[in-house]
């Protein structure tokens, strides 16, 4: 029993010989920090024959220089590098890459000495990565993932303010004033608990209190931070679930670089953080322990739109280029793409035409003032139940490039526009954007357009025209993008279009109305022939559902359609040749006298006005018509056709109808002569407003002038 007492013989290591594996662990991530170092240092892109640059290095030296500390990183330059540097970036980056930044900030020193009087010091260097590999979903995103690297992609659908996140904080004592310095936090939204004892000794003071240590904010070192909500693709969806939400974290240079509406491929940190604790009112307090909530803590951002037209289907490869260009150089490539709008609805040629000008869109024009005039073309179906117009809106949504389909009905101003919502965690406000926003770059469809409430539509009416989506909130609102063609549908006042009643069938505000760029009215008419053909398609359709695989004969595929689309909204801007914007100049001066005669002789303003914005609504659809066919000028052929869909001869007949019938009452009398003589002069009339008919000799000439 000698040396019972002895203090030194009963000694355990209970954390399993910490010393010896700390040593091994730190001489490892000294090893990683100095491959990361090579690699920074040596990696170039050339070759010995054409010449070579250091591709980091350079890069690291003009961002320094320009007082931007950060350098991007592609992750397959490391793994041509060094196969196993890659794989551990992959497989554990919360440990490698503050490694990385480590080396990034070791190699800034070297390549940026001497640096001036005042800057010795070398600042901090965040490392972005960038990879090419495929992005995975967010619904893939399971418990194995957690502290691995994944690739994201996503709509952004609100943004909180930038804010400021210690990542050293200086501690001091309530009790003893002692200060604990420089103490490091993780990265993320883990957060730091403080500690409960002060471990100083205070031989002969009173003991300090539990949970004494407060923060000193100025001895604190901050970076931004912002929280983003990332909301997977509309197309990326199952049918009949909602779409998922992820929370981001973003932080210094990575703040402020997406706003609500970018489609962003997101590369990031699948990390977990507590989450917060539920009132537990009668329930079991332990209930939710050891639950963690996920985000991604952000470490790459790629915006992959600007919002001038997103290929959803990926970037066109050349051989795929070669079959959409001898596609725009077939004869009918109009009538084609055309008759390619919904096959399976019989009929209504003019309005699937304009259907195709609204998904092509004209082309954007920034002045050099600074102001914009848009390129998307918005239209307006009105007319009978069952006369497909839901059926259409569904097929724009499912063949644009970015489509969203809202309803009228449950929409309001902020549904379709952008609304305020306060944050949860700082109570502060943030703006979510809504369907107009989410589809930037692309169409918005909305139905049952004539059962949202006048104050909505007029709240929604701004964005239709000079495209930015504001904030009701602020006095100097800011703006998102919202650059996006609208598609609406409605029924007339009376359910039925009523022949009788004419103008009184649109129940809209002409404020409205004039800024759709055409406006179609679909009549359900009751035609023995008609109805037989219908009825014969509606039966094949219904008859052949299951069985036709192939598509008909002259049609494009939906999935060359969509890529068609995306293909020429990215690559061609057409604009107006000299004689065709001489014609229509000549064409909308006679519009306008028309318009004025027709107020003059009928003793009431016109629903929709000529204006300059019906113009610019004819060029748009005339520069619609050269896109489809990759032409870089509108000549004549297309302004023609442009009139020609804007101008609907139904409007005019149903206002000589409503005149005639206003002529007079039901089992009254009226002379034949007469009626014969006012309808003469409505047609005319007509025919001066197309530019058919001019009056000569002091108006007791009519002169034809084509």
């Amino acid at each position: 029993m000698s040396g019972f007492d002895d203090p030194g013989v009963y000694y355990s290591d209970s954390f399993g010989g910490v010393e010896a594996h700390g040593d091994e662990n730190t001489a490892k991530r000294s090893q990683i920090k100095k491959r990361f170092r090579e690699f920074l240092r040596q990696f170039r892109e050339g070759t010995d024959r054409t010449g070579f640059t250091y591709k980091y290095r350079d890069e690291l030296k003009r961002h320094y220089t320009l007082g931007e500390y950060w350098v991007e990183v592609e992750i397959e330059d490391i793994a041509s590098f060094d196969e196993d540097l890659s794989d551990c970036l992959y497989k554990l980056p919360t440990e490698n890459l503050p490694l990385l930044e480590e080396a990034a900030k070791d190699v800034a020193d070297e390549v940026t000495r001497p640096r001036p009087m005042g800057e010795e010091s070398v600042q901090d260097i965040q490392v972005l990565l960038k990879s090419d590999a495929h992005s995975s979903s967010i619904r893939s995103l399971k418990s194995d993932l957690v502290s691995r690297l994944v690739k994201i992609p996503g709509i952004i659908i609100s943004a909180t303010a930038v804010r400021a996140k210690a990542t050293r904080i200086c501690l001091q004592c309530r009790g003893c004033r002692s200060v604990i310095s420089n103490i490091p936090l993780p990265p993320g939204l883990q957060g730091y608990a403080l500690p409960r004892k002060c471990n100083t000794e205070n031989a002969g003071r009173v003991k300090c209190p539990m949970d004494p240590y407060f923060i000193i904010p100025d001895r604190c070192v901050c970076v931004d931070f912002q929280t983003l909500r990332l909301q997977e693709a509309p197309d990326a969806v199952p049918h009949g679930e909602m779409p998922r939400h992820l929370q981001l974290y973003c932080d210094r240079y990575l703040c402020d670089r997406v706003v609500p509406g970018n489609r962003v491929t997101i590369m990031g940190i699948y990390s977990i953080k507590k989450v917060a604790a539920a009132k537990t009112k009668g329930r079991d307090k332990s209930a939710g322990v050891g639950i963690r909530a996920s985000y991604l803590r952000v470490v790459g951002i790629h915006v992959d739109t600007d919002g001038a037209g997103r290929g959803a289907t990926g970037s066109v490869t050349p051989q795929e280029e070669e079959e959409l260009r001898a596609l725009a150089a077939s004869p009918d490539v109009y009538g084609s793409l055309a008759s390619s709008v919904a096959p399976s609805i019989y009929g209504s040629e003019d309005l699937k035409k304009a259907i195709t000008c609204l998904l092509f869109g004209g082309s954007r024009k920034r002045l050099p003032d600074g102001l914009t005039r848009r390129g998307d073309i918005n239209l307006l179906m009105l007319g009978d139940p069952g006369t497909a117009k839901s059926q259409l809106l569904k097929f724009v949504e499912r063949c644009s490039p970015i489509g969203v389909y809202t309803s009228g009905k449950g929409s309001s101003a902020a549904g379709l526009t952008a609304s305020v919502l306060r944050d949860p965690v700082t109570r502060g406000f943030i703006m979510e954007g809504g369907a107009m926003v989410l589809a930037d770059g692309g169409v918005v469809c909305i139905d049952e357009f004539d059962k949202m409430r006048e104050d909505d539509r007029v709240a929604s009416m701004k964005p239709w025209n000079s495209r930015p989506s504001l904030s009701p909130r602020p006095a100097s609102p800011p703006t998102l993008n919202s650059r996006c063609s609208v598609l609406a549908a409605a029924n007339s006042v009376f359910g039925r279009w009523d022949d009788t009643k004419g103008e009184d069938n649109i129940d809209f505000m002409p404020t409205i109305l004039s800024r759709f760029d055409m406006i179609f009215i679909i009549k359900d008419h009751h035609d023995q022939q008609r109805d037989m053909t219908l009825a014969r398609h509606v039966m094949n359709v219904h008859l052949s559902a299951h069985t036709q695989t192939e598509a008909v004969e002259g049609e494009i595929p939906l999935a060359t359609y969509k890529k068609y689309i995306a293909y020429a909204r990215v690559k061609c801007g057409p604009r107006l040749s000299a004689g065709a914007a001489e014609k229509l100049k000549n064409r909308y001066v006679v519009m306008r006298s028309g318009a004025r005669e027709h107020e003059r002789e009928s003793g009431q303003a016109g629903l929709i006005p000529i204006t300059v914005r019906q113009l610019e609504a004819v060029v748009r659809i005339a520069e619609s018509l050269a896109k489809m066919k990759l032409q870089a000028v509108a000549g004549e052929e297309e302004v023609d056709e442009a009139l020609r869909l804007f101008q609907e001869d139904q409007e005019m007949i149903s206002r000589i109808e409503k005149q005639l019938k206003r002529r007079f009452a039901i089992g009254s009398q009226v002379s034949e002569h007469s009626i014969i003589q006012d309808f003469t002069k409505q047609v005319l009339h007509l025919m001066m407003r197309r530019g058919e008919l001019q009056h000569r000799m002091q108006r007791k000439v009519l002169y034809r002038v084509k």
